[in-house]
This record gives structure tokens, sequence and C-alpha cells, in this order.
């Protein structure tokens, strides 16, 4: 039985992350990502990127990798209602400490893990500040509030034992996957096109966290950054099929990587209907390093093939983002008329 209205997840509210790179953290997540840094001690560091008190926390460890995602639910109600749905389906749960709700910056929170161990917390009651945020770099800002603060890309060894999970037991919905050139699949809890998605990899593990910036400006100067040091770029600019975001993916200190991106499309979660995306997860660009060169040559071959049959997908934006223009070109006006008329 699905969840009720309200009992869903809300939004990716924050992650940890282990390092044992802490000064490289502090300048790639301010320098390069614009996060505004907030705290620093001998053993972590917290970033904001919104009006919240915090988004990113990344804690001394030699281990590496994601500590923990921090899942947004309404109220109380609903973080009961969700404990004992996943004690019901026989997943171990705690309710956290005072103490870990306060070094979150939450009212209350549960900790469980998902099948292949990553640690999830559910929480309540964020808590903001007044104070503006100050970016690391000048950036227009990230693109937040009720779609979160991105998504997130897991690797797992069986897609299959673990898409259940997120989907019938946390509610997530499942907004479209890929078979080729690899698999992957997509899930929303709010309108953003996907705030998580699974890809089947040789292991477990975190493949990329996605930031939205306000302007596609942003990203292109991230990106000329990025080309000062090109073997920090995992995938080249490029725009993706799907959720239509235009960005690339640099490393992070922590060997996976962050998508820099603008212009995600968002979903409608009530009525959408899920299906499988033939032509490959990007338009064009997003040259994948870190892909084997057989599926790197399958993926440019899927590009080209939309760029030989002309396939546009239109630019997502929000106000205060972009200008219309006046038709200027007769030809350009013509065409476009006509396919309005038809």
């Amino acid at each position: 039985m699905p969840l009720a209205q309200g009992q869903t997840m809300q939004a990716l509210g924050y992650i940890g992350i282990r390092s044992d790179k802490l000064e490289d953290w502090a300048s790639y997540a301010t320098r390069f990502l614009g996060m505004q840094l907030t705290e620093r001690t001998r053993h972590s560091l917290t970033f904001r990127m919104d009006d919240r008190k915090q988004r990113v926390v990344v804690t001394a460890d030699h281990g590496g990798g994601i500590g923990f995602f921090g899942w947004e639910l309404a109220d109380g109600a609903a973080l009961d209602a969700l404990a004992a749905r996943l004690e019901q389906a026989g997943v171990a749960v705690t309710r956290g400490s005072r103490a870990l709700a306060d070094e979150r910056r939450v009212a209350d929170l549960i900790v469980f893990a998902d099948p292949v161990g990553n640690r999830l917390e559910a929480f309540r009651g964020a808590e903001i500040t007044a104070d503006a945020f100050q970016p690391g770099r000048s950036i227009s800002g990230f693109r937040t509030g009720a779609l979160g603060m991105g998504h997130a890309v897991l690797t797992v060894t069986n897609i299959d034992a673990v898409l259940p999970f997120y989907r019938d037991i946390l509610g997530f919905g499942l907004t479209d996957y890929i078979l080729k050139p690899f698999r992957a699949f997509f899930m929303h809890v709010n309108p953003r096109h996907h705030s998580l998605a699974l890809i089947e990899s040789k292991e477990n593990g975190i493949h990329h966290l996605m930031l939205e910036l306000f302007s596609l400006d942003d990203v292109g100067q991230a990106y000329d950054l990025a080309l000062l040091e090109p073997e920090s770029i995992g995938s080249t600019f490029g725009r993706h099929a799907n959720d239509y975001v235009t960005s690339f993916y640099s490393w992070s200190p922590s060997g996976f990587m962050v998508e820099y991106g603008w212009g995600g499309r968002v979903v409608t979660p009530k009525t959408w209907v899920a299906e499988e995306y033939t032509v490959g997860p990007s338009l064009w660009g997003h040259n994948r390093a870190w892909l084997p060169p057989e599926k790197q040559d399958e993926a440019l071959a899927m590009r080209l093939k939309l760029a030989a049959e002309g396939v546009r997908v239109p630019l997502q934006v929000i106000e205060g983002n972009h200008e219309v223009m006046a038709g200027t070109c007769p030809w350009w006006d013509q065409a476009t008329g006509a396919r309005r008329a038809g």
C-alpha cells in the first residue's frame, strides 16, 4: 500500500561527507562550488547554500564517501508514520538523540539504512537563519527551497534489490529510466525531476551529487575554473535528455563527482507516468571519462544520432533568469508560427 499524502519524503535536506581532506573540501566547496563555510573545527566543516543553517557537513574520516543523507518530512506525525512503516517492513529504526538533532540543526530525526547500507536520516524542522547567504565566490545562488538541495545518484550492484525499498517503503515516485548505455532509474519526491537516482554498477556507493544554480552563467564560469585543471572534470559540459539540465561534472576531494547545473525540468508528482528513455542520458556533450571506452563510444553514437535527427527540447527557465526576445528573423518567426498553428 502506498504511503498517504504527507507521509512521503519532501526533499533531500542535507548530506554528510567523510573525508580526510578537510582543507581541500574547504577550498572546493567555497571557491569552486560557491557554498558558504559556516563552521570549521579540527574535525569537521559545515556549509550553507541558502537560508538553512547547514546543508553539507564534512567530517574527518579516512574511510571517505558519504556519511549520511538527510531526507525531509513535513512534521512529527509524518516522521512517526514513516518509522512505523519501516519497522513493519523489518527495517531497524533508531530515534535520533537530542544531541544528534542539535548537531544536524533539526527538531527531530530517525536513523535507518537502505538495503546496501547507506545511512539515511529522516527529519523534520530544519533550522533556518535570517543572516543572508554569503557565497564563497560570486554566484547568483542555488535553486533549493521546496525542491531541496539538489539530487543524489547512488551506484548499486543490483537495482532490482534496492528500487523497491525507495519506491514502495519510502514512497519515492519513479520519474523515468534508461537501460543503455547503462541502467539508471530516476525518482522524485517533489517537482524536481529527480532527487535520487540509482545506477547499476560493479559496486555500491555514491556516483554524484547535483547542485542547481539560478544562472547558466554560474555554470559556465565554474567550467572555466575547472578547465584550469582538466583532470578535475568527470563529465564535460552537456545537456541531459530527461531532466533537461545543462551541466558538467567535477571530481570532489572525496573521489565522487558533483554535477553543477542549470535549467532543471519539473514534474507533476501526483499524475506523472514513468517511461523508458531510449535516446540515452544526454542530448549533447557530457563525455563521461568514468565510462569504459566501449561505453563512451556507445554514448557518443546515441548523441550523434540525436543530432542527426535534430532532436531539441525547450529550455527550462524561471522568473528572473531570462528575457523573452522579440522576433528578429523572418524565417524563424515563420517556422515557429507554423508549428504553433499546427
